[in-house]
């Protein structure tokens, strides 16, 4: 019985594996981006918080000038750091998905991580129990990778 996947060449494999890396590292940003905007966000809380701290012992020039320059400012013109996020979530993010998704699709009969499934079964050494072809009880071929 032919495995699913065996007659995409391996230059396939490895072109649409990069748009899945290339998506991998993208994901990847987008959680430093997550970060940044939880970062920015208790930041601006804590400021606001040593304004009204500030003003109650007196020090209003001072609480008056972080409350108006800095609490609530924008952290990129016109944006809040949810913009930001959103922004590139629509721009960049969603369209690298589609595209990703598309290549592997239309490219590699919709296998994910075909390029690394190929790897595995290059490199495992066959009979070792620690190096199965599939999880313990799964039969080859019933989902997931293809060899």
């Amino acid at each position: 019985m032919a495995e699913r996947g065996e007659n995409i060449p391996d230059s396939t494999a490895e072109a649409v594996g990069k748009v899945g890396e290339a998506l991998e590292y993208v994901e990847r940003a987008r959680g430093h981006l997550y970060t940044f905007h939880q970062l920015i966000g208790r930041a601006d809380l804590l400021l606001g918080e040593a304004v009204d701290a500030l003003r109650e012992d007196g020090h209003t020039d001072i609480a008056d000038a972080l409350a108006t320059e800095m609490v609530g400012r924008n952290v990129i013109n016109g944006r809040w750091t949810f913009q930001v996020v959103e922004e590139f979530d629509a721009t960049y993010w969603q369209p690298l998905r589609e595209h990703a998704d598309r290549a592997r699709n239309e490219l590699t009969d919709g296998i994910t991580h075909l390029h690394e499934a190929r790897m595995k079964e290059d490199r495992r050494t066959h009979g070792h129990p620690d190096h199965t072809k599939e999880p313990e009880g799964r039969e080859p071929g019933s989902g997931g990778h293809p060899l």
